[in-house]
């Protein structure tokens, strides 16, 4: 029992604890953080995605705090036990802009005493955050890790949402069957019922949907997709790229593990689930869906930097079994080769989903300690 933090009390190791921090940007920001016992320790902040919370760094907090850090991991904007955050679908969508998600970032920073960050370490949509802030705030952030969501860079002058300029939507509402794109879904107005109000409850969907997601289901074989067209990103498991008609609630239905896979299941036994289920139950999902919403805002304020390189040292993190690395055609291939100027690393590690650091804790944790230690 872990009397120091918010939630997970019964699964969250001492020397982790819970504060709430004013972040200058409208959030008490609830931070689980480790290596807090010397004030002279170098900072590292690690942003989690979507549906997660700062739990999902559980395994990952002590290891970096063990190897000299003092680790920050936010509940961020719309998520957890963060408050200050607008949930309402026709509420404040301005406030999930990138850049605002950026400042949130850099108010905590601020906040706890730091002038610069060794690195941001971002998954999932939390790796889009870690880009730009490394993107336009390298003179905070040193270095920068994304985990499961490579940055193909800001986007071009002359596109304002979709790549190339195919209404790629409409294209995939002709296929046979008829399908739609997971971040559009995300957008609408019933997503978050659909999930917080599904027949078979948050704790189920959710323990579905990280299964689909996961090493765990055996169709997941990632590969480089050729184009951004229905064709090409039609070979996207149903969790990107579902069928026209169902929600996520009755996508993922059909994948819900047998119970004695969920018994055996050590990266994610129903304790730790219970965690998720708990705190999603009480603040919907909206909040985290307002980020989709956000981003589909994407050129309105961020074409200014198209072109822009990242030259601080960066470094790639995803499971090799996770489909999140190819589900953008060509931004692997343009982190790698023009978008990051200074890649020392990208590792896919074995037996890991999109889920790498619950999945495979102890290798991510290895190879961060490896990319931050290059900067001391």
């Amino acid at each position: 029992m872990n009397p120091d933090v918010a939630y997970g009390k019964q699964t969250l190791a001492d020397g982790i604890r819970s504060r709430f921090i004013d972040n200058g940007n409208g959030l008490s920001m609830h931070i689980l953080e480790a290596g807090f016992d010397r004030p002279d320790r170098p900072c590292v902040l690690l942003l989690h995605g979507f549906p997660e919370l700062a739990y999902s760094w559980r395994h990952i907090l002590l290891p970096l705090a063990d190897a000299g850090y003092h680790i920050i991991a936010p509940d961020q904007r719309g998520y957890g036990r963060t408050t200050g955050w607008d949930p309402d679908y026709d509420g404040d969508l301005a406030s999930y802009r990138i850049l605002n998600l950026v400042q949130d970032v850099v108010g905590l920073t601020r906040a706890l005493g730091y002038d610069r960050v060794t690195a941001v370490i971002g998954h999932d949509f939390g790796s889009l955050v870690a880009s730009w802030c490394a993107l336009t705030r390298p003179d905070v952030f040193r270095s920068f890790v994304m985990m499961s969501s490579p940055f193909g860079g800001p986007p071009s002058p002359v596109s304002a949402g979709n790549i190339s300029g195919v209404n790629i939507h409409e294209e995939l509402a002709l296929l046979e069957p008829p399908r739609k794109h997971y971040q559009q879904y995300y957008t609408t107005r019933g997503a978050n019922t659909n999930m917080q109000k599904c027949p078979q409850g948050i704790h189920d969907f959710l323990r579905a949907y990280y299964h689909f997601k996961s090493a765990d289901w055996s169709q997941n074989d990632p590969h480089l997709l050729s184009s951004w067209t229905a064709a090409a990103i039609s070979q996207l498991p149903r969790y990107y790229v579902m069928d026209l008609e169902p929600g996520m609630a009755e996508t993922v239905a059909p994948e819900m593990p047998s119970a004695q896979h969920i018994s055996d299941c050590s990266w994610l036994p129903d304790e730790e689930l219970a965690v998720y289920s708990e705190e999603y139950r009480k603040n919907g999902f909206q909040g985290g869906l307002q980020w989709y919403r956000g981003a589909a805002l994407i050129g309105d304020d961020l074409r200014a930097f198209s072109g822009q390189t990242i030259d601080s040292p960066a470094c790639y993190i995803a499971g090799k079994r996770d489909w999140g690395t190819y589900q953008k055609p060509g931004s692997f291939e343009r982190m790698q080769t023009g978008t990051c100027t200074r890649m020392e690393g990208v590792h896919l590690i074995e037996r890991a989903g999109h889920w790498v650091q619950q999945e495979q804790p102890l290798v991510t944790a290895r190879l961060l300690t490896e990319f931050l230690n290059q900067r001391k």
